[in-house]
């Protein structure tokens, strides 16, 4: 690696202003001072829309930036999309500089790999999300959050390599210096390296810790230690599995190594199964339909090549299931260590397993080694006093939790959010899974929650395992924890997100205007659960029992997370219910929350409420996108406006909506299945 850093090419400063933007991409070179504030919390949905990751070659460079969104300074009501295909490419641009929490949301390996196709060697953020960072370090992405360092360089400096290690761990500084994760890898595979191994007395740890000392065999871990943890389960979907196999392709030709343990990789089908429900939209052309296909078929050929198994397409339509639903209800036990490429691996946390997620060299790695990288970080403890009242649940709790200053302004980025206290006690496992899923949105690395009787009843009544906890699934006393939040939740109530972030909590008591709807959507693997489908079956049957349908103009759609959870609501008679409301029913699968199923808005004037977890600009289409939990879509739906089910219940249905409520039933109803 070379001891200097010097420029060749442009700066991009990712200016908040599309003015800004507009002068940059049309050839000006701007100084910091002039390119005026920074964007802060760039999404990867911004850097790489989901569309554009239906490439994983160099094509991606063409399409890096295009959904990025900047304050509508401009006459031209577009230009808060400033940044056309190829435009950044076509400007010579090697250094892209930003404001706080760089990266954040989907675990996309696509984005900084867009990047370095479109020519940046340099990325600096005054912060970064893990994933995001951790990817660019394995594609061999110089990093840094010293925002002076842009100036620097653009000034010609040959600025000292070391000045973009400051940030790295030794681990992560060995990866930069091998060029990225494979040159590592390669290192290690012909034994010219081995990763760093805790070599600590033993000492009081958390519940995380001790999984992680466990899984590695040693006495203990610490925040700071920098380690290869093996993993119990690596799985990966259809989204990210063609691009991790070219890196993996790329990287070793004809003399791909041996996959470890190919039994304990799995492979799921599920993002992009409903995509060609939207085809008719002119914004999804049948191209991008026959690439989503292409994509599936990559992923097939590389399971039936090295005999893994694949969660596939459902015969009837969509997939057997999200592979999150699939991981919880099969596979995830506590104390299991689980790796995926998909920022919503924590998911599997509600039992105890320590799941985190990975980009696409990663888990090609991982294939190969068996193990992920992991940086031990501190442990942000949640406790959660009293219990939830009714009308709350875990997802109110988790939009509540995301607007706290300590989450919003990024300090929990990297950290194990562990969930305890009475209210976690009361909680069901699927809602235990709503708020670890959720640590995504939050920028921690896993959610936890210590396994206790409830995730033994779960194991037994659902999957038919007699598991008994080990005297070590606890924390130590004298554990410490890098933060701790108190959350009483007695005086929480139902809650919303509005749209661009899901840190936009708005409890529903202050908000004052009413807003009507055009879709309601309750699905993706936050909102697809048991207990979810239950809350809008409930909420559902009361309008039914009141005279009220889906209100006119609203479309509502509810979907299942997996197979198992269909047959499960069919049994308790719930598709009798939604028919009757006017809901169409889909068939598992991802869909709208990746912009890739029905419930996506199609217009920027559309407004939607989801129950899905993130809705950063353009993640499920142009519109407006709400967030807010499965009871709040159902009563929403009813009612035409955002509303949640108590207050509906209480109060009524507002009679100056934009639009009439609850269609009185008996009307043509739009209920069907969606496939």
């Amino acid at each position: 690696m070379q001891d200097t850093v010097k420029l060749n090419g442009r700066v991009l400063w990712l200016s908040d202003r599309a003015d800004v933007m507009a002068r940059q991409l049309k050839g000006e070179s701007l100084t910091r001072a002039e390119a005026g504030p920074l964007r802060d919390q760039i999404s990867t949905d911004e850097m790489t829309p989901a569309w554009v990751c239906l490439a994983f070659d160099e094509t991606l460079g063409d399409y890096v930036y295009v959904g990025l969104r900047c304050g509508a300074d401009s006459a031209d009501p577009a230009g808060v999309f400033p940044v056309r295909p190829k435009a950044v490419r076509e400007g010579g641009f090697a250094l892209s500089v930003a404001g706080l929490r760089r990266g954040k949301g989907s675990s996309r390996e696509a984005s900084p790999f867009a990047e370095w196709c479109a020519g940046i060697r340099v990325v600096i953020a005054e912060s970064f999300e893990r994933i995001y960072a951790q990817n660019c370090q394995n594609l061999g992405l110089l990093m840094s959050t010293d925002v002076t360092l842009a100036e620097r360089l653009q000034a010609g400096e040959a600025v000292p390599i070391e000045a973009f290690l400051e940030d790295c761990d030794s681990l992560g500084e060995a990866i930069v210096r091998s060029g990225g994760l494979f040159g590592y890898t390669r290192r290690r595979l012909a034994g010219d390296t081995v990763p760093p191994r805790p070599a600590h007395t033993p000492g009081p740890m958390t519940y995380g810790e001790k999984l992680i000392a466990k899984a590695l065999g040693v006495a203990r871990v610490r925040a700071g230690d920098a380690v290869f943890v093996p993993a119990d389960w690596r799985f990966s979907h259809e989204y990210v599995t063609p691009m991790a196999v070219s890196f993996l392709r790329h990287a070793f030709g004809d003399a791909v190594p041996e996959l470890h343990d190919p039994a304990s990789i799995l492979c799921f089908e599920d993002h992009l199964t409903h995509l060609d429900a939207v085809s008719a939209d002119a914004s999804r052309p049948p191209a991008l339909v026959d690439a989503a296909k292409r994509l599936g078929a990559v992923q097939r050929e590389f399971c039936a090549q090295h005999d893994l198994r694949l969660h596939g397409r459902a015969a009837g339509g969509g997939s057997e299931g999200i592979c999150h639903a699939l991981m919880l209800e099969r596979y995830a036990l506590p104390g299991q260590v689980i790796v995926g490429t998909d920022s919503h691996t924590p998911h599997c946390g509600a039992v105890g397993a320590f799941a985190f997620g990975v980009g696409a060299t990663e888990m090609a790695n991982a294939w190969l080694t068996g193990d992920a990288r992991l940086a031990v970080p501190g442990t942000c403890l949640v406790h959660l006093r009293s219990s939830l009242p009714a009308g709350a649940g875990a997802k109110d709790l988790a939009l509540h939790l995301l607007r706290l200053p300590y989450i919003r302004d990024g300090r929990a980025i990297g950290q194990i959010i562990e969930f305890a206290g009475e209210a976690v006690a009361h909680l069901s496992t699927d809602e235990r899974a709503t708020l670890t899923n959720m640590v995504a949105e939050i920028g921690g690395l896993t959610g936890l929650i210590v396994p206790d009787a409830e995730t033994v009843r779960y194991l037994r009544e659902r999957r038919r395992i007699d598991f008994s906890l080990a005297p070590w699934m606890t924390n130590d006393a004298q554990a410490s924890y890098a933060h701790v939040i108190e959350i009483d939740c007695a005086c929480l109530g139902a809650m919303v997100a509005s749209p661009g972030d899901p840190g936009n909590g708005v409890a529903l008591t202050d908000l004052t205007a009413v807003v009507p709807i055009d879709i309601a959507y309750g699905g993706s693997c936050t909102g697809s659960k048991r207990d979810d489908l239950r809350a809008c079956r409930d909420v559902l049957a009361w309008g039914l029992s009141h005279g009220h349908c889906v209100a006119d103009g609203v479309r509502f759609y509810l979907q299942y997370g997996s197979e198992d959870v269909r047959a499960w609501c069919e049994g308790q008679g719930y598709a009798e219910v939604f028919a009757a409301a006017g809901v169409t029913m889909l068939s598992p699968g991802c869909g709208a929350c990746v912009n890739a199923g029905p419930g996506v808005s199609r217009a920027p004037g559309e407004v939607v409420i989801s129950a899905q977890n993130r809705n950063f600009p353009g993640r499920s289409g142009p519109g407006q996108m709400w967030l807010g939990s499965p009871a709040t879509v159902a009563a929403s739906a009813l009612a035409g406006y955002i509303v949640g089910f108590d207050q509906l219940r209480r109060d009524g249905f507002v009679p100056h909506a934009a639009r009439p409520p609850g269609r009185p039933c008996g009307e043509a109803s739009r209920a069907g299945s969606g496939g």
